[in-house]
């Protein structure tokens, strides 16, 4: 084995010691085993098969695989290792079961799973796993429960894993970008530093490459990337899934965050073929937020990318295909059905389309040196633990004064030294909940500026300090700050919509029912009027936060993706 084999080995070996939360301490319900009834009645959805010692079942980089289910014998699962050999990590023995999310979409599977000794085992494919979820709930339940957990444990122990080679002075917003597009698309990431980590350079040199190239991502299989896009990083991972050019799904979603992903819960729960289309990852703007505890059902409250994940789960196990990175750039809409271009030469088309692309923070403008520092070089859009841990022991500057603002102080004072807050306006009581008003009042770690505007950002290669300006006393007040927090206002994300004829308000808002301006009389409405959530054109609809009048709360856009799937039905109808 090379020193760079054994370098790329040992950084993908799981830790030994386990933390108390970690899924693979719960064995029964990460690798549960099920009954000799259970075990009967899934058998019977696929085939049984009698297979030898070492046939392998699947590899790193299939699509598609089948699940199997342990009858006799059992199976490991294992990592490729550089040197051509391989490392079984998990075994599945009797009554035990292949597996975990990768199975619910077309991605590149993480591992590789071979029988360990001669056995029997029943064999599932696609169809046949999907309609024993749908008829055996109780076996669906310990499926879905394991698959879930298994996902996290690869991430907690980076198997599978892609590695990711920065440096805390060079390429820092490209390192950042990727590691949030890795982790909110739920992959695991191993991230090692070039200027504290020996190996790092050592695996730099072995592809002939240097400091000046990071980030560098080690993509398993040989493929190695210099600073990639994310769309790059998508394709070398698996993560993009193809989209059949040849079909029409009855209802395409564009945008992945709460309304989309509720949209497409249901739309595919109620037997509508239904695909979603994401820019960068399930969640959209919501994905971002550390914690939301003020969504129905979850007392002690949900992150953003949690929620977001079990949707994707959910609107998968329906069926829905969830097209991601994938960015609407165009959508042809004179004749149905509607066809939607991709940026990557690819298009969609769909006999009805929600439009559920949300909304993006404002920048800052006017704010001298801002373009030197934004795009994730001090500037940030999202406050998730990435950025928290780039705020450790230091000051931070969170701007806006909604709940994602207040969300993103709290959870940040946790990592900051401080955390100072900017409104324009008097006070936070007109825009942020009351409880978070509350805790932001209770900090002693959190400081609330009002009526003030950052004005100068100030730093050599990387920001170093903030200043801001009381807009009434014009006094200003300069601060060691290294990473600032815009969370401001929303831009709607609608610019592909142009040239469609889909009315939008004067901000950019789409509009819809009444507003819209459809008629009965309007040959193109076929004497009926717009339904609630549907814009001017028939069979477009918009809801969340692209929608003119929304109230830009995560539980509203739930409520509106999941009350369209009823008017797409209506229109489906008409055929």
């Amino acid at each position: 084995m090379s020193t760079q084999q054994a370098i790329l080995a040992d950084a993908l070996r799981p830790a030994e010691a386990m933390s108390p939360s970690d899924p693979y301490r719960r064995a029964e319900q990460t690798f549960p085993r099920l009954n000799a009834d259970q075990v009967a009645r899934a058998s019977a959805f696929g085939s049984v098969e009698s297979l030898p010692q070492g046939t392998i079942l699947f590899e790193r980089g299939d699509r598609t695989v089948d699940f199997f289910l342990v009858q006799e014998g059992h199976i490991e699962i294992f990592e490729a290792r550089a040197d051509g050999g391989v490392e079984v990590f998990t075994v599945h023995a009797e009554f035990q079961f292949t597996g975990e999310l990768d199975l619910f979409n077309e991605r590149e599977i993480l591992v590789g799973g071979r029988m360990g000794i001669d056995g029997r085992v029943a064999r599932l494919n696609r169809a046949q796993f999907r309609r024993l979820l749908a008829a055996e709930p109780d076996i669906a339940e310990i499926i879905m429960r394991a698959f879930i957990l298994r996902r996290v444990g690869l991430i907690e122990h980076t198997q599978g894993a892609a590695i990711l080679v920065g440096s805390r002075e060079i390429g820092v917003a490209d390192s950042l970008r990727l590691q949030r597009f890795l982790k909110r698309n739920g992959y695991p990431v191993r991230v090692m530093d070039v200027d504290a980590e020996e190996e790092a350079r050592a695996l730099l040199a072995g592809e002939g490459l240097s400091r000046e190239d990071v980030p560098v991502a080690f993509c398993g299989r040989g493929s190695v990337l210099r600073r990639p896009s994310n769309m790059e990083m998508a394709q070398a991972l698996g993560i993009l899934e193809m989209l059949p050019q040849d079909k029409v799904f009855d209802v395409a979603v564009v945008g992945a965050g709460p309304a989309g992903l509720a949209a497409a819960v249901y739309a595919a729960s109620e037997g509508l073929e239904t695909v979603v289309l994401g820019a960068e990852a399930p969640g959209g703007q919501a994905g971002t937020s550390s914690k939301i505890e003020n969504y129905l059902g979850f007392p002690t409250g949900i992150s953003g990318q949690a929620l977001a994940g079990r949707a994707q789960v959910q609107a998968q196990k329906f069926g829905a295909r969830i097209g991601v990175p994938r960015t609407v750039v165009r959508l042809e809409c004179d004749s149905r059905p509607y066809r939607l271009h991709l940026d990557d030469g690819t298009h969609v088309d769909a006999r009805a389309v929600v439009v559920a692309t949300g909304a993006h923070y404002r920048r800052l403008d006017g704010v001298e040196n801002f373009e030197r520092f934004d795009g994730g070089n001090g500037v940030h859009y999202a406050a998730t633990a990435i950025e928290a841990g780039l705020c450790a022991g230091e000051e931070a500057v969170v701007v806006g004064g909604g709940n994602s603002a207040g969300q993103a102080a709290v959870f940040l004072s946790r990592h900051a030294s401080h955390v100072h807050i900017l409104v324009r306006g008097p006070n936070l009581a007109a825009s942020m909940s009351d409880y978070l008003v509350g805790r932001i009042s209770a900090s002693d770690r959190i400081t609330l500026h009002t009526q003030s505007e950052v004005v100068r950002l100030g730093g050599e290669r990387h920001m170093d300090q903030v200043t801001w300006r009381n807009r009434v006393t014009g006094k200003e007040l300069t601060r060691p700050v290294t990473n600032l927090f815009l969370m401001l206002g929303a831009v709607p994300n609608t610019e592909w919509l142009a040239g469609c004829g889909v009315r939008v308000d004067e901000g950019g808002f789409v509009q819809v029912g009444a507003q819209a301006g459809g008629s009965a009389a309007d040959p193109l409405w076929r004497g009926r009027e717009p339904t609630l959530f549907e814009t001017s054109r028939p069979g477009i609809f918009a809801v969340g936060d692209v929608r003119a009048g929304s109230v830009k709360r995560v539980a509203a856009s739930v409520g509106e993706g999941s009350a369209v799937v009823s008017a797409v039905h209506q229109v489906l109808a008409e055929g």
